[in-house]
């Protein structure tokens, strides 16, 4: 299919709308084809720059609409009563808007970190050099990290699974630098990020649900002291299976 057949259908790729034949195809196009792929990557960094600009909170006026008819005063009770009850409720209403205020940061952070994950993968797609370090050995793959990077990591033994390596790469997170680990089942192709979990601290909500919003299949953990992401189009199983061979690595 030619690149003008795929143009008007980028957006959909992107927001994984496609059918799944269809985003199947799209994904193999995007392999083979850095003018889709950098249109594809230059989308998700539109969409991560609009999604962010979008969340920004704002405070909600239903809590005080609620509130505010036991805040006026009412008949027979004393200006001290009023003032107490007044100064209580405001309290409460100030702490609640500063917890929203933190959430929704929170959240940005979270919708950020993850986008640029996404970029980077997509960046990788597209770029014509997607490794580094090009190899299947992981006795190769990961002395080649040291000295690059301020940390050292385990890659699991691939033996009886379908999952293949293909090398490695730097990358770089919130100026942060780490590992980007390229593998390869049924033609799709995953990275596996790692950094360390110190650079990332304060700026990830652990228990946020915004995997399932991008245009991927994403997994996320902390584990020994270094934060790992494996995302690619596969589907979500391949991904956990993948993301369970690092995991027992440091069990």
């Amino acid at each position: 299919m030619t690149c003008e057949s795929w143009k008007p259908k980028l957006d959909a790729y992107v927001d994984g709308e496609l059918q799944s034949e269809e985003q199947r195809a799209f994904d193999a196009h995007v392999r083979t084809c850095p003018s889709c792929a950098a249109d594809a990557l230059a989308r998700l960094q539109m969409k991560r720059s609009i999604r962010t600009a979008g969340k920004r909170f704002t405070p909600s006026t239903e809590f005080r609409q609620r509130m505010q008819p036991r805040i006026a005063a009412k008949p027979k009770r004393s200006p001290g009563f009023i003032w107490v009850t007044t100064t209580a409720l405001v309290a409460i209403l100030l702490v609640v808007d500063l917890t929203a205020i933190y959430s929704g940061r929170e959240r940005v952070r979270t919708q950020r970190i993850y986008s640029e994950i996404a970029d980077l993968h997509v960046a990788t797609l597209a770029s014509a050099s997607p490794v580094d370090v090009v190899s299947t050995d992981r006795h190769t793959v990961k002395p080649w990290f040291q000295g690059k990077i301020p940390f050292a990591f385990d890659l699991p033994d691939l033996q009886n699974s379908e999952f293949s390596l293909l090398g490695g790469r730097m990358a770089y997170l919130d100026q942060s630098p780490g590992a980007q680990l390229i593998y390869e089942l049924r033609k799709h192709r995953m990275s596996v990020f790692i950094f360390r979990d110190g650079s990332l601290r304060g700026k990830l909500d652990e228990n946020s649900s915004l995997t399932k919003e991008l245009p991927f299949s994403m997994e996320a953990w902390s584990q020994g002291g270094l934060r790992y992401f494996v995302i690619g189009d596969a589907g979500a199983a391949d991904i956990d299976r993948l993301a369970k061979l690092f995991k027992s690595t440091g069990s």
